[in-house]
């Protein structure tokens, strides 16, 4: 099929399955503000550079980073002269992907450009501010890459379409857009060939001035990525849960998203920190992640509605990924190597469950239904959203003996006794398997 340059047939291209059938993806947020590494309490330290250099018309809580940046860098220092601080020694792509597998991931999306405008790629659009010209010296998008071909890991971007600072930008937003941003997303599609792009950064005009259709015409009909590459839903500031590709939602977000009518029937994607923050910030202390199990219930939840989960993570500025960081990263994927049957290739049973501690999926293909117990089961659990039939059989994963079905006023019923903790490989939530 041939797309048009107009929205509703760019509408009519459907999200990849494989998006769908991932779930579990790794956003990573790293570039020059991953230098001071901070940010107030609950705010975003990739904004640094948007407050640290001037105080004029900034809010109380903004300010804070300005009168952090005086006092620990002065006041001759520059945001862009964070570039010479960026030098990344400690990273190690391999190392990354690895961690990502092991965490259940199967795509990540590396924030090429934020809004800062610093490139994370070797680009032509960005002359001397990219890290290969400037900084470290690296590819950094080249070495992800490389490093998900050689694994189970699909590689993406995160791509912001506005910059602060751009003279062109700041002129004429349409001619920045036809004469820098256009040109260096193509150049960054043909060039590292990602399986997500993940735009953002749209939300002050329209899609007509970012010519995004035009864009995606392209990226449809023409680009070597035009079979698989699943866009985001942040082309204009009218677009967001109504044009695009996957629709995107953020720290809890999602939760409003699925309970409007005016969103089209389409993947979501859920985004977040562990923390507080998308970048890394060097202030947050334990109390500000999240801990394995809200993580755990909160992918089921996510799931259980159909979306997928994107899970950032905010390296250091040498290229590490922060310990607490990494813990919960394995944390989930141990979780999922008990439970991931009823997570991957699932699509929505029942999306808004009788009973809030218990969530369901079904898988696409073979139709088994699981239900999510977010409680320890012991003796009889009521499914009540599920009608019982002779001939069901349930399983727990994770756990080896075998549990009965019984027909509890019409629904499914299934009598776990009491089952010793030691002899289960599961934690926080139980999945159980209906045939």
């Amino acid at each position: 099929m041939k797309y048009e340059n107009n929205w509703e047939s760019l509408n009519k291209r459907e999200v990849p399955s494989w998006f769908e059938d991932a779930k579990f993806g790794i956003f990573i947020h790293w570039g020059l503000y991953s230098v001071p590494a901070y940010a107030p309490k609950g705010k975003y330290a990739e904004w640094y550079g948007y407050h640290c250099d001037e105080i004029k018309e900034r809010s109380a809580n903004d300010s804070d980073y300005y009168y952090y940046h005086q006092k620990t860098y002065g006041e001759n220092f520059k945001y862009n002269d964070f570039v010479n601080m960026f030098k990344a020694e400690n990273f190690d792509a391999e190392q990354w992907v690895k961690l990502f597998e092991d965490a259940g991931a199967k795509y990540m999306n590396l924030v090429s450009k934020h809004h800062d405008g610093f490139c994370l790629f070797k680009t032509k659009h960005a002359w001397n501010w990219n890290s290969v010209d400037v900084g470290p010296h690296r590819d950094f998008c080249r070495e992800l890459k490389d490093a998900c071909d050689k694994s189970d890991v699909r590689f993406g971007v995160y791509h912001s379409v506005y910059e602060w600072f751009h003279p062109l930008y700041l002129k004429d937003p349409e001619e920045y857009a036809v004469k820098h941003l256009i040109p260096m997303l193509k150049e960054l599609i043909e060039e590292y060939q990602p399986a997500t792009l993940f735009t953002d950064g749209e939300w002050d005009h329209p899609s007509s001035v970012w010519h995004s259709t035009d864009f995606l015409q392209w990226l449809y009909n023409e680009s070597s990525v035009k079979d698989y590459i699943v866009p985001n839903d942040r082309w204009g500031k009218e677009t967001r849960g109504r044009l695009g590709g996957n629709l995107t939602t953020e720290y809890g977000l999602i939760n409003e998203f699925h309970d409007s009518i005016e969103v089209i029937d389409r993947v979501s994607e859920e985004c977040r920190g562990i923390g507080a923050s998308f970048g890394w910030n060097r202030f947050e202390t334990v109390e500000d992640y999240l801990s394995e199990e809200a993580l755990i219930k909160m992918l089921v939840d996510y799931v259980s509605r159909g979306s997928n989960f994107l899970l950032n993570v905010g390296p250091t500025d040498d290229g590490r990924i922060p310990v607490i960081m990494e813990e919960r990263l394995r944390q989930l994927g141990q979780w999922l190597k008990i439970n991931g049957e009823g997570i991957y290739c699932s699509r929505k049973y029942c999306p808004k469950p009788s009973d809030k501690n218990i969530k369901y999926t079904k898988h696409k293909d073979n139709g088994s239904v699981f239900a999510f117990l977010h409680k320890y089961p012991v003796g009889k659990v009521i499914l009540s959203d599920i009608d019982y039939r002779d001939g069901m059989k349930v399983s727990l994963l994770g756990y080896d003996k075998e549990l009965e079905a019984t027909n509890e006023n019409g629904k499914l019923a299934v009598d776990f006794g009491f089952i010793n903790p030691d002899e289960m490989k599961s934690k926080y939530v139980y999945t159980v398997k209906i045939v």
